[in-house]
């Protein structure tokens, strides 16, 4: 991930930071210091052990092989400032036992949020536990940067030797984030608890989140917009301002230990300048967040109705209003598989009574899914997490919509249909319904409905494989004068872009959640 250019706004909440980047006393991390070591307590927290026992002993768990300490002495961080004026965050309750809880598989694979997994602009917080990253206040940039070997020839200098170190440990992608859960739960056990018991799906999530950022490293809004949603949405796990430094040194002390031909004192002083940066713009979005939401809604489910053996739309009402925008996707927790949060895409547009449905796939070893589809009845009290995406209607155009939607990623495409209606605008939409087997069409009579109630809706199924379901499109139009909206799995999405592209929809009029973000909300 990259630093963005813009700085974060200082509220207090991590102190020391200016717009100048000269607050503090040069940050929380001071690169190739000793670790201080942990003062003795009477708490049942086991004692620290070296990274190749950190390693064992994670390894007992998820069944992965030994790794072997640093290379060298890894970085410490210091806090400095307080988070002491920021509210505290709510309470935890455990979500409400169920009486009828699913079997648990034996394998970690997630699902999906739809049969899809969602697609924002940029990428990642749809994850099962906490995103890595580590706070602190900006320490200078150097004078000057040696030329970077093998990285790419454009962006800033800390991109580029970012972009190096996530080069070289591709290969070892695996290792590094094992190493990294081991440094960080056997120096902080404490933080174990904000993650899922299971941690097979968790694993890969790291890496994922770090490619998506360096990806727009040098594109400092995309960047701070994913940032602050990503630092709001963290609320829910229960994340504060003091975890973020113990994820930093942990990530730091894995780079070191994989990153054997890049890793210098200029490149972790980039690495630093990154996740300081990064991390304050997650800090001080959710301090913000703090002041006029709550970490998550309880919501309690209404009504559950199957519409095949594996799909079902629930619905639910949540305890208090839940505001959010046609198009958009929530994270939500069962109480079945308590810390395992899953994203969703809304069904329909903001309602007068208050009530939220989605439309939910149950996939093979779904945790979430599963439970949702076969276990949640009515009475049944859920979590959702804030609402979040930009897949949303723009108003202030009377352009044309063409719609493709999926699979279950028919749901936010329908909360689209309805947004344009209750707007009372007659703009022409066009939606594409594909599935691959008529009886997939679950929700096309709703449709058809929608089509019959707006001279201006025009509804067309398309039965087939969804690979080749954008293709259809090529077959009517013009569409160079409309906005595209594309939901359901990743591979649809990739080839939906280029169909569109191809018939002359601009990229900036395309949108869609983040591929990346639909891998990490699989389940």
């Amino acid at each position: 991930m990259d630093a963005p250019t813009t700085t974060a706004a200082g509220n207090g909440t991590s102190g020391g930071s200016s717009s100048d980047g000269q607050g503090g006393d040069g940050g929380w991390f001071t690169p190739r210091k000793e670790p201080t070591p942990r003062p003795a307590t009477d708490s049942a927290e086991t004692p620290e052990r070296s990274p190749a026992e950190a390693e064992q002993s994670e390894g007992e768990e998820t069944g992965r092989e030994r790794i072997p300490p640093p290379r060298r002495t890894v970085a410490t961080i210091r806090p400095v400032g307080s988070s002491g004026s920021r509210p505290a965050p709510p309470p935890r309750h455990e979500p409400p036992a169920a009486e009828h809880a699913p079997a648990r598989p034996e394998t970690a694979t997630a699902g999906r949020p739809h049969d899809h997994e969602p697609v924002a602009p940029v990428a990642a917080d749809r994850a099962s536990a906490p995103a890595l990253a580590m706070s602190a206040n900006p320490a200078p940039a150097p004078a000057a940067s040696a030329p970077v070997t093998g990285a790419s020839s454009g962006g800033s200098p800390d991109a580029l030797l970012v972009r190096r170190t996530m080069a070289e440990i591709a290969p070892v992608a695996d290792k590094v984030t094992s190493y990294f859960y081991a440094l960080l739960f056997v120096r902080h056990p404490e933080l174990r608890a904000l993650f899922p018991a299971a941690m097979d799906a968790q694993r890969d999530r790291l890496l994922k989140a770090l490619l998506t950022a360096a990806e727009h490293m040098d594109n400092a809004g995309v960047l701070t917009d994913y940032l602050r949603n990503l630092g709001r949405g963290h609320r829910k796990y229960g994340t504060e301002p003091a975890h973020y430094p113990a994820v930093g040194e942990a990530l730091i002390g894995a780079l070191t230990r994989y990153a054997t031909t890049t890793w210098d004192e200029e490149t972790e002083a980039a690495w630093v300048r990154t996740y300081t940066t990064i991390s304050q713009i997650m800090i001080d979005a959710a301090s913000e967040d703090e002041l006029r939401a709550p970490a998550w809604w309880e919501a309690e489910v209404v009504s559950h109705e199957l519409r095949t053996s594996d799909i079902a739309i629930v619905t639910v009402r949540p305890h208090q209003p839940y505001p959010f925008l046609a198009g958009q996707y929530t994270s939500l927790e069962t109480p079945w598989w308590p810390r395992v949060w899953r994203h969703y895409s809304f069904a329909g547009a903001p309602r007068a009574d208050g009530l939220l449905s989605f439309h939910v796939k149950a996939v093979p070893a779904g945790w979430v899914s599963n439970a949702l589809v076969h276990h949640a009845r009515p009475g049944d009290v859920l979590r959702l997490g804030p609402p979040a995406g930009s897949m949303t209607v723009d108003h202030s155009t009377d352009s044309g919509l063409l719609c493709l939607g999926g699979g279950t990623g028919i749901a936010p495409i329908k909360a689209l249909v309805e947004d344009v209606a209750e707007h009372g605008e007659r703009r022409p939409v066009e939606v594409f319904y594909g599935a691959r087997t008529g009886v997939d069409l679950y929700d096309i009579d709703t449709m058809l409905r929608l089509q019959q109630s707006h001279p201006w809706l025009s509804v067309r199924a398309v039965v087939d494989d969804r690979a080749q379901f954008p293709d259809a499109v090529r077959e009517f139009g013009p569409w160079y004068e409309y906005d595209a909206y594309l939901s359901g799995p990743p591979g649809m999405i990739r080839s939906g872009v280029d169909a569109l592209r191809g018939v002359g929809i601009p990229s900036e009029r395309i949108r869609h959640d983040s591929l990346e973000e639909l891998v990490t909300a699989a389940d």
